[in-house]
């Protein structure tokens, strides 16, 4: 298994050039999986972690939220990067603190959101966020083994047209993230204006849902594609179908679509 440091330049090599789709398991096993399948590197999901234990998002204390990204990257060899919501902070000094205790987890890379969950104002003013992500930068630099940070605007998850989205991007870029991403881009045009808004800096485009495929985003010039909490959707889908139809038709018809014992075994098999 390699170390924390050459995971993080396998990561930032990633990033350099081409496409690539960074999934996003929710536990040990999933995430051992995705690297069985062949996905050269994984991405927390905040939600899906949040799910597996009973909860909902962003209500998972960051001591929970450190330690299951030290079970992440501990199951892989690929790089792991953190779905670290806010920072789960809102200051600058407290976003950084919480920073280097994420990279101490052995993450390679680690996003920060402006969302802050307050329901009067869910997105930090564009100042404090620009600073918040200096403040990452400043911990990530400060730490020193060159992990990746991905600075996140929320806003078109709010309403918010696509203009002040791509100004927040091009302020965070300049503030020293190493990618951007804007979850809700969801038409070609959107995103090939991102793209062009954050060049030379590289794109992560969110797919949640049926839509582009990965050649036709790469052929848009995106550079990393997640997929959030869908994949854990997906498999919460198939546990609800499996699970209602024993409980109101007292029918197993579902489990005929599970995956076998023996292909989960051979994916986890070391």
């Amino acid at each position: 298994m390699g170390t924390p440091a050459e995971k993080r330049a396998r990561f930032r090599q990633l990033h350099e050039a081409g496409c690539f789709v960074i999934p996003n398991p929710w536990d040990a096993g999933s995430a051992r999986m995705l690297q069985a399948l062949g996905f050269p590197a994984i991405a927390s999901t905040s939600s899906g972690m949040a799910w597996s234990s009973g909860r909902i998002d962003n209500e998972v204390p960051l001591e929970d939220a450190l330690a299951h990204l030290a079970v992440l990257a501990d199951a892989v060899d690929i790089p792991l990067n953190a779905d670290f919501e806010n920072g789960h902070a809102d200051t600058p000094e407290g976003v950084a603190a919480n920073v280097t205790r994420a990279l101490a987890a052995g993450v390679a890379g680690l996003s920060i959101e402006d969302m802050s969950h307050d329901p009067g104002k869910p997105l930090y003013d564009s100042a404090l966020a620009v600073e918040r992500v200096k403040a990452a930068r400043g911990a990530i630099d400060a730490e020193g083994a060159g992990a990746v940070l991905v600075a996140r605007a929320e806003g078109m998850l709010l309403g918010q047209p696509l203009a002040p989205t791509l100004d927040r991007l091009a302020a965070f870029a300049e503030a020293g993230a190493d990618c951007l991403y804007a979850p809700g881009l969801k038409t070609a045009e959107e995103i090939a204006t991102a793209v062009r808004a954050v060049s030379p800096r590289p794109l992560n485009v969110l797919m949640g849902a049926p839509g582009l495929t990965v050649a036709q985003l790469e052929d848009l010039g995106v550079r990393r594609i997640s997929v959030g909490g869908a994949l854990a959707r997906a498999a919460w889908g198939g546990f609800l179908r499996a699970a209602r139809e024993i409980a109101d038709e007292g029918r197993f018809d579902a489990l005929g679509q599970a995956a076998t014992g023996a292909e989960l075994k051979a994916l986890l098999k070391p």
